[in-house]
């Protein structure tokens, strides 16, 4: 496109006190060889007189890139919107006017600096347009038939969207379709109701936009979010299906009892809750030996949960579950029948606490804390429970006809990604070792079955707990794997009730995809986004480094080991643009060159340091921004700072951009990665880390001291530490290191 170049300066919120602006645009104009007459300020820009100033200048002078010099890209975001037009966001307040000293020589030429790189930005970008695929599909894939699956269905399906639901068993329900009873869900939370998931199969089959299928399993799922083919394995044979998003709502299983011999599984008398909740439903509490009424029943909390040896983590409704059970003890087994908790804590989130309540006031149930050390017989079929450091500061030993196990849950998806990282590491040794694995190894049950170079499975939660992994705090519904959503227990552990909204929100996102793919636009975090990675593959070497480190799986490769994208799989971080070593990788308004020639673009002065620091925009620019509303700390005035959408999309030209130019240090500012990651790309930080640890290279062959390159881990609120944490930088390249010797070059 032809462009017509409109640069606008914003005087208010403090900006015309602390900046000469016409001294601003006149060295600005001089330095982009844009004539003064495409500069215009106002005293304030957003107001609706400011909005209507640039809407004329882009109605009637064909002004069609615009440059917005005022606050953070992260303000007035919707007045500064000017569809059609190429923009920049050039920020001067809160980097300028609300962090650094008024009217004095180093804010002056601050405030330039990103004027200027503003209007190189322009001239660089173009404008984006919609990368919008043809024949989308607005099914919804709902894969598991039990509550959650159940919830996720109908509500896709009350908001307009077919459904297809998979549920492997015969029977809708899952586990909520097989207890006696379940947890009252109102006050005064009392008496035990029958399972809110006969109600909700009932719904389902009355909905005409779900189409169900029992007994199925996918066999594969290929293409991508508005594109996806299922295959599907029925009772009637083979059958394939198109898709648009998919709800992994598979659900969970019990932990494995038998690795639980320490508290008596094993003994005859000694059963799970799951085993105990099928007695109940028949009608009777009674002892499997010989069939005896149990009278007695002892039951022992976080049993595989919360035990470094088993499951590190809390399994979430045991104790709801064991307070239940328990009260059949007593509705089942008469006024004389005694339930008796050993508990390591009891947790009973929300309003089950008044079912707790209820049921600690019931004399024919005892709780108590301790640790219980083992279950032993103790003759004619009776147990022994025994356990320590009680709310009696004794030891006990109590006699039961009957022990139940309230066992841990884990995910349908546990053992998935374990399984596949075992397979890569064998595979890397060679054939013969990869052929072992898998002959030796027992091969999980897997659900999507993926066509995913990156694997067939969503990723999970890192230490092997199988649960699906989100690095969204927000929206933890959000998977690995763009348009597919999980709920329920294989995210994390919960109640009926909780995985019913938890459903909604999964099938709420699955929705989103198919609206935003359908306008060729990023879901969460850039969910506005209508760029897309454009690479000029005449110049790809096949070196497959974007395939394996794009984050989302987005980029396969075709039968000769080319790369190729499914651009709806892309969330747009531009991880594959910073891996790739020919930087061909480029989006309409974010590449290579637009970057680098900003960087080239800060003036570098003969006395003093110049610092660039390129921030991640999700957490550290938006720290940085911050630190000027707080106006409470100055920035250091060398240091010039660039968002960038993801430290993984950072190419190391940008090292040698900067460096050559005569900038004396480069500081990166990412998300914390480790067991603490909080990266909106899961790796981005992680991969700069990783690449720049590897710039002795590129700094060697400048002939300058690698420590002018470094990379700071910073969250969102670590904004009272930046300031310090930039000074630092800069006084050891100050003290240390001295001027960049390309300085003047």
């Amino acid at each position: 496109m032809e462009k017509k170049y409109g640069v606008y300066i914003c005087k208010g919120c403090g900006i015309g006190e602390s900046v000469d602006v016409q001294k601003m645009i006149d060295e600005t104009a001089s330095a982009t060889r844009l004539p003064k007459e495409n500069f215009k300020s106002h005293d304030a820009l957003c107001s609706p007189e400011g909005i209507a100033m640039i809407n004329a200048d882009i109605k009637n002078d064909g002004i069609n890139a615009l440059n917005i010099v005022a606050c953070s890209q992260r303000s007035k975001v919707e007045e500064f919107d000017f569809p059609g037009c190429v923009m920049a966001r050039s920020n001067i307040r809160e980097l300028v006017a609300w962090s650094m000293p008024a009217m004095e020589e180093s804010t002056q030429i601050n405030a330039r600096d990103y004027a200027i790189m503003g209007v190189i930005k322009i001239q660089k970008g173009d404008l984006p347009e919609p990368g919008i695929l043809e024949n989308l599909n607005r099914t919804i894939l709902v894969i598991g038939g039990g509550m959650t699956g159940l919830s996720a269905a109908l509500e896709a399906a009350r908001a307009g969207y077919e459904v297809a639901l998979v549920e492997k068993e015969a029977q809708l329900g899952g586990w909520g379709a097989k207890i006696f009873k379940s947890s009252p869900m109102s006050y005064p939370f009392e008496g035990l109701i029958d399972s809110p998931v006969h109600a909700r199969i009932k719904d389902v089959q009355a909905e005409s936009r779900i189409k169900v299928y029992t007994g199925t399993t996918i066999q594969k799922i290929d293409g991508q979010p508005g594109l996806y083919d299922v295959t599907l394995n029925t009772p009637g044979g083979e059958e394939t299906i198109k898709a648009g998003a998919v709800v992994l709502a598979a659900g969970w299983k019990p932990y494995d009892a038998t690795k639980l011999t320490h508290l008596g599984y094993g003994l005859p008398n000694v059963v799970t809750s799951v085993e105990f909740e099928e007695m109940a439903k028949k009608g009777g509490i009674t002892r499997p030996s010989d069939g005896k009424p149990a009278k007695k029943v002892a039951f022992i909390q976080c049993a595989g949960s919360r035990d470094p040896e088993h499951l590190p983590y809390c399994s979430h409704f045991c104790c709801s579950t064991s307070l239940k059970q328990a009260k059949y003890v007593r509705e089942l087994g008469g006024d004389d029948a005694l339930a008796m908790i050993f508990y390591k804590d009891i947790r009973t989130p929300g309003q089950t606490e008044l079912f707790y309540k209820n049921m600690q006031n019931d004399p024919g149930v005892m709780l108590t804390k301790g640790d219980v050390k083992g279950v032993s017989e103790a003759g004619s079929g009776n147990l022994y429970v025994e356990a320590e450091n009680t709310l009696l500061g004794q030891n006990v030993k109590a006699l039961a006809d009957l022990v139940v196990l309230a066992v841990g849950i884990v995910p349908a998806t546990a053992g998935h990604q374990q399984y596949l990282d075992g397979l890569a590491a064998a595979g890397s040794k060679g054939d013969e070792a990869k052929a072992k694995y898998i002959e030796e190894t027992l091969k999980p049950e897997f659900i999507l079955n993926l066509g995913y170079k990156q694997g067939p499975e969503i990723p999970s939660m890192e230490g092997g707990f199988g649960f699906a992994d989100s690095n969204f705090l927000c929206f933890q519904y959000e998977t690995r794997r763009t348009g597919i959503y999980a709920a329920g227990c294989v995210r994390q552990p919960m109640t009926m009730a909780e995985a019913a909204e938890d459903a909604a929100g999964a099938a709420m996102k699955a929705a989103q995809v198919i609206e935003h793919v359908a306008k060729g636009m990023a879901v969460h975090p850039r969910a506005w986004d209508i760029t897309f990675p454009d690479p000029m593959m005449t110049r790809c070497t096949s070196c497959k480094r974007c395939t394996e480190e794009c984050p989302f799986g987005a980029i396969d490769e075709d039968a000769k080991g080319t790369p190729f994208y499914k651009i709806n799989r892309c969330r747009r971080c531009g991880t594959c643009m910073g891996a790739c070593p020919e930087r061909i990788v480029s989006f309409k308004d974010y590449h290579v060159d637009m970057i680098g020639s900003m960087i080239k673009s800060v003036e570098v002065p003969d006395e003093g340091l110049r610092i660039i620091v390129l921030a991640c925009e999700n957490d550290a620019y938006a720290a940085l921004d911050t630190v000027g509303i707080r106006r409470k700390q100055k920035l250091n005035p060398s240091v010039r700072i660039l968002p960038v959408r993801c430290l993984g999309s950072t190419n190391l030209v940008w090292v040698a951009d900067a460096f050559s130019r005569g900038i004396d240090g480069l500081l990166l500012l990412g998300c914390k990665f480790g067991e603490d990651y909080q990266c909106h790309f899961i790796k981005g930080s992680e991969l700069a880390s990783y690449r720049f640890s590897k710039v002795q290279e590129t700094l060697n062959r400048l002939q300058l001291e690698a420590e002018r390159c470094k990379m700071e881990q910073v969250g969102i609120d670590d904004y009272s530490r930046l300031p310090e944490i930039i000074d630092d930088f800069v006084k050891n390249v100050e003290d240390q290191l001295g001027p960049n010797p390309f300085k003047g070059f």
